[in-house]
């Protein structure tokens, strides 16, 4: 009998239930209260909870029947995440010109290119010319006029051929793109070519093979498909493809026009800055636009809620001061070996990049009262160290050898 009275009596805890006992009411059983000397823990009612809802689940899954689950969903409104945040999208591509009346300095391309678009019709195109001065933001744009918005990503395939350059691109990417049949009309009304653009950026980083293997799939997908070849070095394309194509030749941009570009781009950024800085800006450049746009956004986060200075500019660009330049080479001109070591040493130490202490040389030899003897001497050394950094040399090596023939040619003569 008293096994059967407790079992009985610890039924409910078997079942794992908290509730009132013969000697509690229901009002004392509340979380924190002491109930026939047993302290009442908040956890024992989540235990109870978790238990029954566990209970009930497994019931209702065995019976077939439908669960729904209680557990609290998260507010998907609520929260910062919801907050459209404005895209840090760089400068380069956020003043791309929108249309060929936007491209700067480029008068006989934008002409040819406004008379192609106004009869929808297209040659093949081979744009070639320094970096920066808006090859493929001129392509980029007359696709736009063309297609519209809505048709644009459809019509239109860039390839970056300095990533993929090989003949297994052109036999699968751009073939494939080719060999598509265009359907479609635009919603302003307009007439819509009844061709397809493939822009091959970089194309002289393109392989030889690549290249020949592009030569058929340009006269064979000639009705529906039009090419746009954009290289900095036209020497690198084979003949049989710059023959395929109207060549065009970007020149490198104005000192006035990057002065008004980056004016205005200043205008509508709100920017502080000196006139010294723009002119810096430009010189640094040297005729690329992109580049100068990048250092003119570098500097702005740079110098923020300040003005832009010259000195900014100087440092963002990696330019080595005009002062060490002079200095290096008055110390080539009447100094000796064991000063000119350090003076490299030091420059080299600073960080400076060699193929820039390299050009700002060449640029100061040029201007100095030397012999065209001389002259032709040091320009013919700076062309093999050139060449020796292009393939990995040492950068204090090259430049200490360079400043010794310098001090060479140059104390002959004195």
């Amino acid at each position: 009998m008293s096994t059967g009275k407790r079992k009985k009596k610890n039924t409910r805890e078997n079942k794992g239930e908290a509730g009132p006992t013969a000697g509690s009411s229901a009002s004392d059983w509340k979380p924190g209260n002491v109930v026939d000397g047993i302290y009442l823990d908040q956890s024992l009612f989540q235990h109870q909870l978790i238990y029954k809802s566990e209970s009930g689940v497994m019931q209702a899954f065995l019976k077939g029947a439908t669960v729904q689950t209680t557990r609290p969903q998260k507010d998907k409104t609520a929260g910062p995440s919801t907050e459209k945040k404005t895209k840090a999208v760089p400068w380069v591509e956020k003043y791309r010109p929108k249309c060929v009346d936007e491209v700067a300095f480029q008068e006989e391309v934008v002409a040819v290119l406004k008379k192609s678009l106004e009869g929808a019709d297209l040659p093949n195109l081979l744009f070639y010319g320094p970096p920066g001065t808006g090859k493929t933001s001129t392509i980029l744009a007359a696709a736009r006029e063309l297609y519209g918005p809505e048709l644009y990503r459809q019509r239109v395939l860039e390839l970056n051929a300095s990533d993929e350059r090989g003949i297994q691109v052109v036999r699968e990417k751009v073939k494939n793109f080719a060999q598509l049949t265009v359907a479609g009309t635009r919603s302003d009304g307009k007439p819509c070519p009844p061709f397809k653009i493939i822009v091959l950026d970089e194309a002289d980083s393109m392989t030889a093979p690549a290249q020949a293997a592009l030569r058929r799939t340009m006269e064979k997908e000639s009705r529906t498909t039009r090419f746009c070849l954009i290289c900095n070095y036209i020497s690198r394309i084979i003949e049989p493809l710059t023959s395929r194509c109207s060549k065009f030749r970007f020149k490198p941009l104005a000192n006035q026009i990057q002065e008004e570009r980056l004016l205005m781009i200043c205008d509508k950024e709100n920017l502080k800055y000196t006139k010294e800085s723009i002119a810096a800006l430009v010189k640094v450049s040297e005729g690329d636009l992109r580049k100068a746009i990048t250092f003119l956004q570098s500097a702005a986060r740079l110098n923020v809620d300040r003005e832009i200075t010259e000195r900014a500019v100087i440092e963002i660009a990696g330019v080595v001061p005009p002062k060490m330049i002079d200095n290096l080479l008055q110390i080539c001109f009447k100094g000796t070996f064991e000063k000119l070591e350090v003076a490299v040493r030091n420059m080299v130490d600073e960080g400076y990049a060699a193929t820039q202490i390299l050009s700002q040389l060449h640029e100061s030899i040029i201007e100095q009262d030397l012999s065209d003897k001389e002259k032709s001497a040091i320009t013919e050394k700076m062309a093999v160290v050139s060449k020796c950094l292009s393939d990995g040399a040492d950068e204090y090596l090259q430049m200490l050898s360079l400043c010794s023939v310098i001090m060479q040619e140059t104390s002959q003569n004195n």
